[in-house]
């Protein structure tokens, strides 16, 4: 009698059994890591603080985890292995040194994203590669003054919520040895400013896959305002993603 009610209660702890197996929990997914790099050997921005703040608090709002360093120490194999993506914030001239450069391109060659802003295009002039991650060289610029941003793509994470035309005021960087390879997200309308030379196809954010990885660059970001500016914020936010590979 004792087996034959035991019998329907092993079916029963048989039956529980396979369904917890057949349900898994699905891993927890690692948060994602960046590296924000704000060595400079020329002009330093004073918004460099702000900015890495601004970036920080970014991660924090959307489950990224931001590390900073002004330190070219961090650009070995072995460290640079731990972060998804790394961001240049207005480094400026020549910041890493042959074995750090190689380092480097084998970084993004692994796979993994970059993004400059600002003055990462008024760096490493005479890297090559470089050159042709970040997309271009700062030429020159004019005082800081307001223009007009023209959002010409906006398929893209770092610009599918900007107007049409993006008033700003900034210090409006113009370019040379401009990467045929680059996917151009917005141009900057140099009929409402004086000092551009770029003309009319003149870019101000871009992207485009180079070497295996991502990169994103936009222009902005001079001023300390810049890093209050929501739009701005979100348009850093959607470059920093796509860098991840989690957006495009």
């Amino acid at each position: 009698m004792i087996r034959l009610l035991l019998l329907p209660i092993l079916a029963l702890a048989g039956a529980f059994g396979c369904s917890s197996t057949s349900n898994p929990t699905p891993p927890v997914e690692a948060a994602p890591t960046i590296l924000v790099f704000y060595k400079t050997a020329g002009f330093k921005h004073e918004s460099i603080p702000v900015g890495r703040a601004a970036i920080q608090k970014l991660g924090q709002e959307n489950g990224i985890k931001v590390d900073t360093t002004a330190n070219a120490g961090a650009f070995t194999a072995d460290n640079l292995k731990q972060y998804d993506a790394v961001v240049f914030l207005s480094t400026t001239q020549d910041v890493l040194n042959d074995a750090q450069q190689a380092a480097f391109e084998q970084y993004i060659r692994s796979g993994k994203g970059f993004v400059g802003i600002h003055a990462a295009t008024d760096t490493e002039y005479d890297w090559p590669w470089y050159n042709r991650l970040v997309g271009a060289y700062f030429s020159s610029h004019p005082a800081i003054q307001p223009a007009v941003i023209r959002v010409t793509n906006k398929a893209h994470s770092s610009t599918s919520f900007l107007p049409d035309a993006w008033p700003r005021t900034d210090e409006w960087y113009n370019f040379k040895d401009i990467q045929p390879t680059i996917t151009v997200l917005a141009t900057l309308d140099e009929s409402s400013y004086t000092g551009g030379t770029n003309g009319t196809t003149h870019p101000i954010a871009w992207y485009h896959e180079f070497d295996g990885g991502r990169a994103f660059y936009t222009a902005g970001g001079h001023t300390n305002e810049s890093y209050q500016e929501p739009l701005f914020l979100r348009h850093v936010l959607g470059g920093i993603q796509y860098a991840l590979g989690k957006r495009k």
